[in-house]
């Protein structure tokens, strides 16, 4: 007789002060504006310790960008970007997670900003699970990828007398992710 084990379900909480999630966007066509978001939360869920079949809730308070550049970050959250005012989350539902090899990763997700979602594929590079020193269990991940911004409707922009424009299309994400395994159920 076959027995199948059933992995229990398990929760992983995101935690903000082992974490980052930045970008990085052409200013001027000449250099990058790096920027983050101070303020996020995530609940993860897999099938005990496999991530294959990862489900994810995350969500980002656009009012909490930061590029280094009070005014910059002003303009960013005003309607001509984030209009963080009337739109109060950024949200990443993650489902699907392709193995490339045992450290890298190709998740896909649905990326909601203002009122427009899309699906995106983001590259991760799994770095682990460990033991802390309390006796619970941490993994780590470093994600990136790229999106365009005019497809979530950030179309603000300036031309420039030279030629090009002032700030770029392509955003590249580059975030560093540490969860904290919760329970399982």
């Amino acid at each position: 007789m076959e027995t199948t084990q059933v992995l229990a379900r398990t929760k992983w909480n995101l935690d903000p002060s082992h974490s980052h999630i930045g970008f990085k966007v052409k200013h001027l066509m000449v250099t990058n504006v790096r920027g983050e978001f101070k303020e996020y939360n995530g609940n993860i869920y897999t099938k005990g310790e496999d991530f294959s079949n990862v489900e994810i809730d995350l969500s980002i308070n656009p009012a909490s960008i930061t590029t280094g550049d009070a005014n910059r970050d002003t303009h960013l959250k005003s309607p001509d970007f984030f209009d963080a005012e009337n739109f109060k989350e950024i949200n990443f539902k993650g489902n699907k997670l392709e193995k490339i090899n045992n450290s890298e990763y190709v998740l896909y997700g649905d990326l909601s900003i203002k009122d427009v979602t899309k699906r995106i594929k983001l590259d991760v590079e799994f770095n682990g699970i460990v033991k802390d020193p309390y006796g619970g269990k941490r993994t780590g991940f470093e994600v990136t990828g790229k999106i365009n911004r005019k497809d979530f409707g950030l179309t603000w922009n300036a031309a420039l007398e030279t030629g090009g424009v002032m700030v770029g299309d392509e955003v590249t994400i580059k975030c560093e992710i540490q969860l904290i395994q919760q329970s399982e159920s």
